[in-house]
């Protein structure tokens, strides 16, 4: 590993103009965070009404034969999941009975690490110094060291001799059904793959590969890689029981159209009722909406810190009081942003649920006056005896 240490000084009119720039990117991070919210709002309880819907009009029937009495009915079958023919990647010679043949492949690279310490002066002025250092990885991509500081002294290949890919089957069937590839793609639970040979690969990889770990290595030595090494590993989803849930079409399926126009479509692998698939969707909905509210309220506090940032910068003038104002404007921007939050959060579920909606709005204000009412008992000084 290899540092670089480079230091730069920013005067305090430099800081303020960069800070006030900061607050216009501050208002459209505010703004997009709250639409962010609010239609992450909308698409939780339009997909929870979707998946109850669906839980509702869904009918079991046989994998084993076409029930033509189900035609264009939401339908849950059950079993094997299987292909006609070997999947195959022709370029090293793998060929498997698979839903899925997996290539990943990896090239040894230079990546560079920033780190960034500031030191406020007197007057308002900062010098930052970054450090850039370069350690070698396993990396799925290439990474562009043209962009590095020190690019000179760590160079890396601009192109991946070999890339990692995916061949799905398109001939995957369960019972009397062929399955779409919409579904086919759901289809997970790879296993890897260990390659014994290379008799089958073409002459490129038979003359410059060596099997290693189970794949196949392009360099000198699997124990001491360097720059520019490859390796490439194989995994397969192999042929299995299944689970699904979608509109029967024929022998095929197509995807469950709700009423308000969301759509229903659920594999999973293994044999699983249709009520539980439909719980297991059920709570990956509320996975991602936590996931998205919890994005919302981080890129608030980012955009109420920018646009709070010049106070602290202008405090800087005497850095021991510019500490202590960028502490409380970063307390600040974290108490606006949760006070936007919660109520775009209330306001779209009034919009997409009116009665729960109300109830948050009301537990939102109580909490916000109660806290106001702490504070001024705190300010009150305490009666003279």
């Amino acid at each position: 590993m290899s540092n670089f240490v480079e230091s730069t000084r920013q005067g305090l009119g430099n800081r303020s103009k960069s800070a006030i720039g900061g607050v216009v990117f501050g208002f459209f991070l505010v703004a997009g965070a709250v639409f962010l919210l609010f239609w992450n709002e909308g698409r939780a309880v339009e997909r929870y009404r979707d998946l109850k819907e669906g839980a509702g009009a869904v009918v079991e029937t046989a994998s084993d034969s076409v029930s033509p009495g189900n035609e264009g009915k939401l339908v849950h079958i059950t079993g094997e999941a299987v292909t006609e023919g070997p999947l195959a990647d022709p370029v090293f010679g793998v060929s498997e009975n698979a839903i899925k043949l997996i290539r990943s492949a990896e090239m040894y690279q230079w990546v560079e690490n920033v780190e960034t310490e500031s030191k406020k002066e007197v007057g308002g002025s900062e010098t930052t110094t970054k450090t850039y250092s370069y350690t070698t990885e396993w990396r799925d991509s290439p990474v562009n060291s043209s962009q590095f500081k020190v690019a000179d002294e760590h160079r890396n290949p601009e192109l991946m001799k070999y890339r990692s890919n995916t061949i799905v089957a398109d001939n995957v069937s369960v019972g009397a059904f062929s399955l779409p590839n919409f579904l086919v793609i759901q289809i997970g639970g790879a296993d890897g793959m260990d390659i014994v040979s290379l008799e089958a690969a073409n002459q490129e990889v038979k003359s410059a590969g060596k099997l290693s770990g189970g794949g196949v290595y392009f360099g000198t030595d699997p124990a001491s890689p360097t720059v520019g090494d490859i390796r490439v590993t194989f995994s397969v989803v192999h042929p299995g029981p299944v689970s699904v849930i979608a509109q029967q079409s024929g022998n095929t399926f197509v995807s469950y159209t709700a009423k308000s126009g969301g759509k229903v479509e659920l594999l999973e692998r293994g044999t699983l009722p249709a009520a539980a698939m439909f719980e297991l969707a059920h709570d990956r909905n509320k996975t991602l909406t936590w996931v998205i509210r919890v994005a919302g309220f981080v890129l608030l506090s980012i955009g109420f810190g920018l646009i709070l940032a010049p106070l602290a910068v202008f405090a800087d003038i005497i850095p021991f009081i510019g500490r202590i104002v960028g502490a409380g404007t970063k307390l600040i921007g974290l108490f606006l942003a949760g006070i936007v939050w919660t109520l775009t959060v209330a306001f779209a579920w009034i919009f997409y649920r009116p009665v729960l909606g109300i109830a948050i709005l009301v537990v939102t204000v109580a909490l916000i006056v109660l806290a106001i009412k702490k504070l001024r008992k705190a300010e009150q000084p305490p009666p003279l005896t």
